[in-house]
């Protein structure tokens, strides 16, 4: 195993995600406890020592399940993280309540590591808003011990990003943002990346395989990997691109059976960086693999200046093409709830005026239906 200096410890550089467990019959809150142990057990034998999990994983089971199987082990053999669940701004009031209830489903006495959970458009007021005391409550839980490093994770805008830092950078030890071969520029990880190196504070990355997009690809797609590179695995790809980022310390990935934790774990054993060609060859195929399901908007906002309803057609038509290609998922709708409701796809009125002066020549009212339509 790849080990990654942080401070003045030794972190895995593959940690384990407990947002994919096994599960029986299908059932996403229902685990299967025992081959969710065996896995443990076999990361723990070969050298992971970095575990992740949140108060909202598997129905709130996973916390559960990760304390009975981490319990097993000396507290000392392994780093636990979990998180402030401000994705459900009902929680925000709650932050006490929730981390003590953390600590008893873990069966720990601290956190290694604590995280702002998923910083984004939708909760970013609610997270600064100090009436919450939420970051007055977890930096004295870190100055108390029971947490050792404190960070956030973020799905939200490099905007957002900027706003948190300003206000809490000076606190923030790591940050994970999703990160991949394909959201290098999808979702301008790369800025993300910069931003955060602004700060000086080091990356953890979750989503390396896209939620398993990158691990199978098409077969002309496979075919150009293959060529550069005959014994990798197309999954290891997403693996070696990310080696090649000095910034990043942890990498993440949700491990659902034995087959997946024992091929990422053998990728590990080394690091095998991309040379720059091969580098260049990837991210081209991540913008071809774009290409072929999203608009060609060049956020050139022509198309603003004529709006009736006054709509952010860019930053939407960058929503939509997130939720083509991701084919639904979370991080549009999540984003757009920050939207007032005559700002959303749904306020389109389908004129076209904005449609006489893109020079892509988009057709954005019929974008913005079909958006509105995959929204329910």
């Amino acid at each position: 195993m790849i080990y990654k200096k942080f401070q003045d410890l030794q972190l895995s550089a593959l940690g384990m995600g407990t947002m994919r467990l096994p599960v029986v019959g299908g059932d996403d809150a229902v685990i299967d406890e025992a081959s969710a142990e065996e896995l443990v057990a076999y990361a723990m034998e070969h050298g992971v020592n970095y575990y992740d999990t949140a108060w909202g994983y598997h129905s709130g089971n996973s916390e559960l399940v990760m304390g009975r199987a981490l319990k097993k082990y000396p507290r000392e053999s392994f780093y636990l993280a979990t998180k402030f669940p401000g994705y459900d701004l009902s929680n925000m009031p709650k932050v006490k309540e929730i981390f003590e209830k953390q600590l008893q489903k873990l069966q720990v006495e601290y956190f290694d590591f604590y995280l702002f959970h998923n910083v984004c458009e939708m909760n970013i007021d609610a997270y600064l808003d100090p009436q919450y005391g939420i970051y007055e409550y977890l930096t004295q839980q870190r100055d108390s011990g029971r947490i050792k490093h404190l960070g956030f994770s973020a799905h939200g805008s490099c905007e957002v990003m900027k706003r948190f830092l300003e206000a809490y950078g000076k606190d923030m030890e790591f940050c994970q943002i999703q990160l991949n071969y394909l959201d290098y520029s999808f979702q301008d990880a790369r800025a993300k990346m910069e931003l955060l190196k602004e700060y000086q504070i080091p990356v953890w990355v979750m989503e390396p395989l896209r939620g398993g997009k990158l691990a199978a690809l098409r077969p002309e797609e496979e075919a150009v990997l293959k060529e550069l590179r005959p014994q990798e695995s197309i999954p290891a790809w997403a693996f070696r691109f990310i080696q090649s980022l000095p910034e990043v310390v942890v990498t993440l990935s949700g491990m659902s059976n034995y087959e997946q934790l024992k091929e990422n774990i053998a990728t590990f054993e080394e690091e095998k960086p991309l040379k720059e060609p091969e580098r260049k060859r990837l991210l081209g195929l991540a913008e071809d693999m774009v290409r072929k399901i999203a608009l060609p908007c060049t956020a050139c906002r022509y198309c603003t200046s004529h709006c009736p309803q006054q709509l952010d057609i860019p930053e939407l038509l960058a929503l939509y093409n997130e939720h083509c290609f991701t084919g639904g998922g979370f991080l549009a709708p999540m984003a757009l709830m920050a939207y007032a409701e005559d700002k959303k796809p749904s306020a389109c009125i389908g004129c076209r005026s904005c449609e006489q002066v893109c020079p892509q020549q988009i057709k954005i009212s019929e974008a913005m239906a079909d958006f509105t339509n995959r929204l329910g």
